[in-house]
């Protein structure tokens, strides 16, 4: 080995045996030799004598680049030099045959080696051909004489044209598109027919003897008949030998795959309809229907499968491109004749996802809209549709078991057939459109035989029906569905009145609770149903089901129903409470844990749908009274007991009992939810009572539990509730609430703070004056302690919990101030004790208004600064509100941000947002001259000559402030 050999070898150690600087060094020394003029003649050179496959691959590899990069710099007789090596060692002749050590590259090398050969031939190809090496193809074909290992070398340079330049499945530039172009047309016209005819001879000659380069040449032959004339492969010696291929294939499953594939491409090959339904039809493809029923693993198999599924699809196109009435029913016949073998194919073969069968039956579901009414054919077709698709959607026994307990394994399997239903359940609406009596009548007759079967066997047939049922709902109107159209009327009594044997399944069980909820307008419009709908919820097959995630779907669907159908309710209040009270008891007793296996959103659903049921005005009013004092007093006095013993609880016990008092409050918000504010507090007073009563123990925990967040969350939670619930009547209990929220309170606690403050403001206004006011000072304090005065920083690693949390805190103090202005409430930044903060309050809008990197928070600011000039600022002869506030105006803001701050970059006025904040500029300056009168046109005037702006253009400005004035 010479110094060159040597170091390849070096720089593609990859065993770590090498040392570091010396591999460098070989690296080094190698980008060397790609630098000298003469590397091109080097590396030839070394592929005529050197067997080392590390060397060949090196030099192919810097050939390619060489060529690829720097073509044009290349002289004419390099160019010959290259052009005449490469092709002579594509065909297998040597370059220097008087060298006796003379080496082939296909005698013997690696498949990799030979593909890199190819990828270098094509390369030259790119820049040659046809216009300076016109002749390569026509030369090429006569040393396929030669043998096997020549022609294996064509079918890989062919292979690597299609890869390379023209298969349109990679991303090319349009020099690229153009270069394929160009070669294909030079191919059609110069040799094509030619090497068809090549093609044809290799698979006659060796189909008994060497089975694998037949199957070669075909799959270099599929890959070109998408862009070559048809008529040279869709012919009387061709299409015969093919189907030869597919149904004997002399024992080579690779063989009759290859076959398979470039039947499929002619099958696939865009033309005009007409003459496509020509091919389709002469084809016969009957005669590989057979094959489908093979091993369903084979690769064979999943190539006839994706024939017969490519072969429907353009059926069904030519049937909906033809004109002619003869030709729809030659389309439609081999449709009949195709489909059954696509549901065979559907239901038990693995297709290539290139193809979505589910997709094809789609469209075809689609385009027999036009046979109205169906043919016989294509009900019947339907019906086979409908079983393919329920067969497809069941799950596999094998995981029952993983699925009842939901383990990792049954989320896997649950995850992967939500998403692989999808398409099913599109298809099954769409035939639900087309044929809507057959779908009803198959769904029925599936649910009748699961309710007749005795056997718990049959759990994944019984949740595939109910899942059907549940599908088809979702294409049906309301209004259908209230009426009860076709065979719902008969459907939904049999499924609210069924108990099937495997209902204690989780899968069976929840599915069996949605389609029902799916249904309920049905109920509500024929209320007969309603008892069974009440039971079906309220005994083991929802709420008191063994298994915990059915008892959680059961209860969340119970509220549902219970908001659709409420005052259908009323008669059976008494049985509800009484079904549901031992879980109501599982919260209002002093024993429960947070470790039962309720859960907590279980008890808050359940909750909500009592409160839903006794909030109504139908029930009496001692009634109401007594139901809620039921359901109050025993949540409070848990609460209570638990505040008294709080100081008392062991490091282990207070976790526990924390979540307890959690579960209580998110209990009772959720009751009070069907309580309207009209209800509480004029028709029924006393119940308001009971809810002001509940507020002050509830405020008792931020007493007892000032620093623990999830308890201060759910407090906030229920104030807000309270405020929906009880109007003014809770502002007695306000200044207690938000002195203890206020105190000691973070950036994420400030901010549920000052939302709770933006939604006492929004429904109450000038109502919350004095309590706004009291607060106002303690919460200014607290925001100018925590906020920057600089803006936040930006950049890697400036993106932590904390300056989230802190933006988030500025963001909600801008709305704030917003409400407060917008509700007429500025006054409470004059206050005595507000006003020391009013200069930061100003600078932190101005600096918001100019800079702020989100445009809305900028429009907020400068609406802010629009609000107190017209609240604070009455005529120009008139002294503002505030000393200083019109100076600041007009010399802080009107400057900075109604004029500076528009010349920024950030200012885009292509941008929607940015011109709305424009508006509101123009505003601001419209405001200002009503306010400012004459000073501020003044003002104008003179921004606009220190802007070298032409005096006209200022005076123009300044009527157009006139004007809209």
């Amino acid at each position: 080995m010479d110094d060159v050999e040597k170091a390849i070898l070096i720089s593609f150690e990859e065993s770590g045996a090498i040392d570091s600087a010396l591999k460098s060094q070989a690296v080094s020394f190698c980008q060397q030799i790609k630098e000298t003029p003469t590397v091109c003649r080097i590396c030839i050179e070394k592929l005529c004598f050197c067997n080392i496959v590390q060397v060949q691959f090196w030099c192919l590899q810097t050939l390619h680049e060489v060529i690829r990069v720097k073509y044009a710099m290349l002289s004419l007789e390099e160019k010959d030099f290259i052009r005449k090596s490469v092709f002579s060692m594509c065909c297998f002749d040597l370059i220097d045959d008087k060298n006796n050590n003379a080496v082939r590259i296909l005698e013997g090398g690696p498949a990799f080696i030979k593909n890199k050969l190819a990828q270098v031939f094509v390369t030259l190809v790119y820049f040659e051909y046809p216009l300076i090496w016109s002749s390569v193809f026509v030369d090429f074909l006569p040393h396929l004489r030669k043998g096997a290992v020549v022609i294996d070398m064509f079918c890989r340079i062919l292979n690597a044209l299609d890869d390379e330049l023209i298969s349109l499945d990679y991303p090319r530039t349009p020099e690229e598109m153009g270069v394929a172009g160009r070669v294909k047309d030079a191919i059609r016209q110069q040799c094509i027919a030619q090497i068809v005819n090549v093609w044809y001879e290799i698979v006659s000659m060796y189909r008994n003897s060497d089975l694998d380069l037949c199957s070669n040449v075909l799959e270099s032959m599929r890959r070109y008949i998408s862009w070559i004339d048809i008529g040279l492969i869709v012919n009387d010696a061709f299409i015969p030998l093919l189907f030869q291929l597919i149904l004997v294939g002399g024992g080579s499953e690779q063989l009759q795959g290859a076959a398979t594939g470039c039947v499929l491409a002619v099958v696939s090959k865009r033309m005009d309809h007409q003459s496509k339904l020509a091919i389709l039809q002469n084809l016969q493809i009957n005669r590989v229907f057979g094959l489908v029923t093979g091993d369903i693993d084979s690769e064979l198999v999943s190539k006839v499968a994706a024939l017969i599924t490519g072969y429907a699809a353009e059926v069904l196109e030519c049937y909906k491109r033809v004109n002619t009435e003869d030709a729809k029913s030659v389309s439609l016949e081999l449709l009949n004749e195709v489909l059954p073998s696509v549901f065979y194919v559907m239901q038990n073969c693995e297709v290539d996802t290139t193809f979505s069968i589910v997709q094809f039956l789609s469209c075809y579901v689609a385009t027999m809209k036009s046979l109205s009414p169906l043919r016989e054919k294509q009900l019947h077709h339907v019906g086979r549709m409908l079983e393919v698709i329920c067969a497809q959607i069941r799950y596999d026994p094998i995981y029952r078991d993983n699925l009842d307990m939901l383990d990792k394994i049954g989320r896997e399997e649950e995850e992967t057939m939500v998403e692989y239903r999808k398409d099913l359940f599109v298809l099954l609406r769409s035939v639900g459109r087309v044929a809507p009596d057959v779908t009803q009548m198959f769904i029925r007759n599936s649910l009748v035989s699961c309710i007749s079967s005795v056997s718990e066997r049959n759990v994944e047939e019984v949740e595939a029906s109910l899942s059907l049922l549940y599908a088809l709902g979702e294409s049906l109107s309301d209004e259908a569905i209230k009426t009860g159209s076709g065979l719902l009327s008969e459907l939904v009594p049999t499924l609210v009145s069924t108990r099937f044997q495997c209902h204690s399944n989780r899968l069976v069980a929840l599915v069996y609770l949605d389609t029902i909820t799916r249904y309920i307008k049905f109920v509500q419009e024929h209320t007969e149903y309603v008892p069974m709908v009440l039971t079906a919820f309220l005994d083991e097959r929802g709420i008191h089901h063994p298994n915990f995630h059915v008892r959680h779907r059961a209860s969340y669907l119970f509220m549902r129903v219970v908001k659709l159908l409420k005052a259908k309710l009323v008669p059976f209040i008494e049985s509800i409470l009484q079904s549901l009270q031992d879980t109501v008891a599982r919260f209002t007793s002093l024993n429960h844990t947070s470790n039962d296996s309720s859960g907590s959103e279980d008890g808050s659903h359940i909750f909500e749908a009592i409160g839903l049921l006794i909030g109504m005005e139908d029930i009496p009013p001692e009634k109401q009274s007594d139901y809620l004092s039921s359901l109050l007093t025993p949540l409070c006095h848990q609460v209570e007991t638990l505040l008294i013993n709080a100081n008392a609880l062991s490091p282990e016990e207070s976790p526990v009992k924390i979540a307890n008092i959690q579960q209580v409050i998110m209990a009772i918000n959720a009751l009070s939810k069907g309580f309207s504010e009209r209800l509480v507090t004029a028709s029924r007073p006393a119940i308001g009572v009971m809810f002001k009563k509940t507020l002050d123990v509830l405020l008792q925990i931020l007493v007892v539990f000032p620093k623990i967040e999830p308890l201060r969350n759910k407090v906030t939670s229920f104030i807000h509730r309270m405020v929906d619930t009880l109007g003014a009547s809770v502002f007695p209990f306000l200044p207690k609430a938000l002195g203890q929220l206020l105190a000691e309170s973070e950036p994420k606690e400030m901010v549920g703070f000052l939302v709770l403050l933006n939604q006492l403001i929004c429904k109450f206004s000038t109502s919350v004056h004095d309590i706004v006011e009291e607060v106002f000072p303690a919460i200014a304090g607290r925001i100018f302690s925590l906020i920057p005065t600089e803006p936040f920083p930006s950049g890697h690693g400036t993106n932590s919990e904390e300056i989230r949390e802190l933006q988030e805190l500025q963001k909600t103090c801008y709305t704030f101030f917003h409400v407060i202005t917008t509700h007429d409430l500025s006054s409470v930044f004059l206050s005595p004790k507000s006003r020391d903060y009013l200069d930061k309050m100003m600078q932190l809008l101005l600096q918001s208004a100019c800079h702020h990197e989100d445009i809305l928070v900028r429009k907020a600011c400068v609406q802010i600064f629009i609000r107190l000039i017209k609240d604070w600022c009455t005529r120009p002869d008139v002294e503002a509100k505030v000393p200083g506030f019109r100076s600041f105006i007009i010399d802080g803001f009107a400057t900075n941000c109604c004029f500076y701050s528009a010349l920024e970059k950030s200012f885009e006025f292509h941008d929607a947002n940015t011109l709305i904040l424009f508006g509101e500029i123009v505003l601001a300056q419209k405001v200002m001259y009503e306010k400012f009168g004459d000073g501020f046109l003044h003002f104008v005037t003179n921004c606009f000559t220190t802007a070298n702006c032409p005096q006209d253009v200022a005076a123009q400005y300044c009527q157009k402030l006139k004007v809209t004035k």
